[in-house]
Formats: structure tokens, sequence, C-alpha cells
């Protein structure tokens, strides 16, 4: 993986450096607001969006978003679908927890507030995609879908792709009930007589069987509940949570 090369200012963290310049891909901080057009306060989330596209050089008029359902339904949106989803959410992709595309001057955008962003880049068949993975995408091995959607569109090898992850809640604040135990066998994470779940390591191991490089996998590391005060967290702030944007965009 090239060296990082991070632009990091109040919009959370650009990471155009981070493959090469042929990708535009970042995501938002709550300096710059809620993005969501469905989830809590929505007055000024087009504003938002725009402030904070503008600052990547995309066109939030362009936007491809996703109706994330939390399941395993990946969409490979074309330039017929540019605009779906972003100046109103009824448009947006439906049922949809993934995107792919290898179309240029296209930016697709998910939406978390505690659930990991995954992306994914392969430079040598100029091809992308952007995963929403809480636990039930994680559970249904999502991103391992994910790259075989890829493979079979793009004729992507795993071995090229490379992954960042955005930011998600991480294992020090991740406490989940005992039924969990069944849900994910051997991986839970157990302080205290309480059980807790590791959404980066689970994904990391995932892409690991699937062929992905270790080292082709970089993290923000950023935790969305220690860090509240930056970035959207469901588990501290309820159902009146906003949600941090993750977009991705090849030139």
């Amino acid at each position: 993986m090239a060296e990082q090369n991070d632009s990091k200012s109040k919009n959370g963290l650009v990471f155009n450096g981070l493959f090469d310049g042929e990708l535009t891909a970042g995501f938002s901080s709550r300096s710059y607001g809620n993005m969501s057009l469905n989830y809590g306060g929505t007055e000024a989330s087009l504003d938002n969006r725009k402030y904070f596209l503008k600052s990547l050089n995309v066109d939030y008029r362009s936007l491809v978003c996703a109706k994330q359902t939390h399941g395993v339904n990946i969409k490979r949106p074309g330039l017929l679908q540019k605009g779906n989803g972003a100046l109103e959410y009824e448009s947006a992709l439906a049922d949809t927890d993934a995107i792919i595309t290898d179309q240029k001057n296209l930016p697709v955008a998910i939406f978390t507030a505690d659930c990991l962003s995954i992306f994914l880049y392969d430079a040598l068949t100029r091809s992308i995609g952007l995963i929403h993975a809480g636990w039930r995408g994680t559970q249904g091995n999502l991103v391992a879908k994910t790259i075989e959607a890829m493979r079979g569109e793009f004729n992507c090898r795993p071995e090229n792709i490379h992954v960042f992850f955005g930011p998600v809640i991480r294992s020090c604040c991740y406490e989940v009930g005992k039924d969990f135990q069944d849900k994910f066998p051997k991986k839970l994470l157990r302080r205290g007589g309480k059980f807790f779940l590791d959404l980066a390591e689970i994904n990391r191991q995932q892409l690991s069987l699937c062929g992905i490089k270790p080292g082709n996998i970089t993290e923000s590391s950023i935790c969305t509940s220690c860090r509240n005060e930056e970035y959207f967290s469901f588990r501290k702030e309820g159902e009146s949570c906003g949600r941090i944007m993750s977009v991705m965009m090849l030139k």
C-alpha cells in the first residue's frame, strides 16, 4: 500500500493519498453536521452534504446513496443512478448495504453511527466498493460477498484490493448480550463478566479469508463512542443521532 498521505481537518479524514491520485475518498466528522436525510435532525443535512463534499471536490447532487437495512444486498449503480438519494431519501438505492462501481465521477456514499464503513479499491481494474457493516452485516459476511461481487463484475483479484476501515464503535465500548455468543461463536471478548464485540477485527479476519493481504488493510482506529464529541454514536445518543458520511469516487 502507498504511504498514507492524509489530509486531516474538521471534515474527519480525507485520504486521497492513501491509495493513489485516481480516487477521492473520505468520511465526515460531527463538525460538519448530520449527513442523513432520514435520521436525526435533517433540516440542514443537504447544506451539510454540500459543504462537506465541496471539500472533496465532489458535486453533492451527483451522490448515489443507499437505503441501508443491515442486510447483505449489494448494488452496482451506473450513470443512470447518478443522484439517487442525493437530494431526497426516497430515491436512494433500496435495500442496499454495499455499493460497487467502476464508473468514473460517480460518488457513492453510505452512512454510519457506530457501524463500520469499509472502503475497497482495486487500482488494476479501476473499481471500488463501499460497505456498511454493522453486526448483522458482519454476521452475514457482507465484506466477503462484496469482494466476490467485485471479482464477478470487474474481474478483481483479492490480492490486488486495498481496504480502509472508517470510524466504528470498537471493542472497548461495544458491549453486547450473552446471546451474541451464538451469533459470533468464539469471537467475543470477555471482560469483567461482560461481552464485547470487535467489528473491525472480525471483518479483518473475514477479509483475510477472502485472500486480502494483511498489509493492504488500513484502519482509522477511531472509536465513535470514545470520541463521541467528534463522531456520531448511536449507542451514546439514541434515536436522535445523526450520521457520518463515508464517500468514494473514481476520478
